[in-house]
């Protein structure tokens, strides 16, 4: 199995190289765990606490959970990925099975954060973006998806997602193998990207040549 571990700040455009790079695989090639899925449950908060929580912080990550389950794919057993609702701060009751494929990435603002999820990585990549076009996605996103207004978007990124992002998201970019430029628009970055994982599982799986 070859292990791609893909992260960049908040609306970088990580899901769409993530998305590129899947799409140029037949189905059933690639397998993709999302960092968004192991953000530690906030049940026992209230609501008003729980949208408090620093979600750009390392802390708010159950990377033991996700550490275990990279190891369990890699060794060939399908796992149980959990789900998470980012309207209500919880994990939902209901969880994804993951097959083991021959490629699986690693999604996530802080997945070069961890070193032990790194060390198992093949291939780290770091999505680059500029900040006022982060910005504008992830007003539109929290608006659209997760049923926030302007204000509350603005005031989140001032106080928690900038700090954070310099202080725990952006120096990890010295981790990666790969830098994407642009993010998800840079399409010559991603073929390159892509081609070059297609190169180390022709050598580590001749027969898919």
């Amino acid at each position: 199995m070859l292990i791609i571990g893909i992260a960049g700040g908040t609306g970088s455009g990580k899901t769409t190289v993530v998305q590129k790079i899947a799409d140029a695989f037949t189905e059933g090639e690639v397998a993709i765990l999302t960092q968004d899925a192991y953000y530690f449950d906030n049940s026992h908060l209230s609501l008003a606490e729980r949208r408090k929580k620093n979600f750009d912080h390392p802390d708010s990550i159950e990377f033991d959970l996700m550490v275990e389950h990279v190891k369990a794919l890699r060794d060939g057993f399908p796992i149980e990925q959990p789900v998470y609702s980012f309207i209500t701060c919880t994990r939902e009751p209901e969880t994804v099975t993951i097959e083991p494929r021959h490629v699986l990435i690693i999604e996530g603002i802080l997945c070069l954060a961890n070193e032990k999820l790194r060390d198992l990585m093949d291939v780290k990549v770091f999505v680059d973006c500029d900040s006022d076009v982060r910005l504008s996605r992830v007003i539109r996103r929290d608006i659209m998806e997760r049923g926030r207004n302007v204000e509350q978007v603005l005031d989140r990124y001032e106080k928690t997602v900038r700090p954070s992002h310099l202080q725990f998201i952006e120096p990890t970019k010295r981790f990666a193998d790969i830098i994407v430029p642009q993010g998800g628009m840079n399409r010559k970055a991603i073929e390159i990207l892509t081609n070059y994982i297609k190169q180390i599982l022709k050598k580590q799986h001749p027969s898919h040549a």
